[in-house]
């Protein structure tokens, strides 16, 4: 574990990224106290959804036609 103070670590930022990206603890201190750990984000691929492909089965098929007693309901008729 590292343990520097706000100076150093304004003087020696990019050091201490690499140092928290290969795990190291790196903590930063205003005098001797603690305020600050550094520790890197997670780099995990953006997932849009929750559900896997083709979860939900097949969805309505909009361009087949409807046949005469569906188009007659749609159009008002009986």
């Amino acid at each position: 574990m590292q343990k520097v103070t706000i100076h150093v670590a304004k003087t020696q930022l990019s050091r201490l990224i690499e140092a928290a990206l290969s795990g190291e603890d790196v903590i930063i201190a205003k005098g001797e106290k603690p305020v600050v750990r550094l520790v890197p984000i997670p780099q995990g691929k953006f997932k849009f959804g929750v559900l896997e492909p083709g979860a939900l089965g097949d969805g309505p098929d909009f361009f087949v036609p409807l046949d005469e007693d569906e188009l007659a309901a749609w159009e008002g008729g009986s």
